[in-house]
């Protein structure tokens, strides 16, 4: 699967965000490495703090299922829908990609133009707590 393919997947995730205070939706698809895609959207809350963004939602049903091994997340947002710009992973999200990816392991964001910017967990996180220093 390409990065475009991915992205189209992570835009279509997006239309399932519950986003009623931001109204930015978020889309991700995770890739893991056996080919199966996982999509993930914001799920917002009242009380802020028990929002969820769409990378961890990705992520943790894939991990439900029992997958640990992980290619790509592909990432879009934007206010009501409209893709705009980047919306790169937030620290807690880049964190439990560190828990469960290698240094290689890309994040492919939108970019303003509609195209695909790839970056590496290694680029987003270059200094972190890993699973190993445990």
């Amino acid at each position: 699967m390409n990065k475009e393919q991915l992205m189209e997947l992570a835009l279509e995730a997006m239309t399932h965000s519950y986003s009623p205070y931001s109204g930015i939706k978020v889309g991700a698809a995770l890739l893991c490495s056996d080919g199966t895609v996982y999509g993930g959207c914001n799920i917002e809350n009242v009380g802020f703090t028990p929002t969820v963004c769409a990378e961890r939602t990705a992520f943790f049903k894939a991990i439900y299922d029992g997958h640990r091994d992980f290619k790509a997340i592909a990432v879009c947002g934007g206010k009501n829908g409209v893709p705009s710009g980047q919306f790169p992973p937030c620290g807690v999200c880049r964190q439990v990609m560190r828990e469960f990816c290698k240094d290689d392991f890309q994040i492919i964001l939108q970019n303003a133009e509609g195209g695909c910017d790839v970056f590496t967990l290694k680029d987003l996180l270059p200094v972190s707590f890993r699973p190993e220093n445990y």
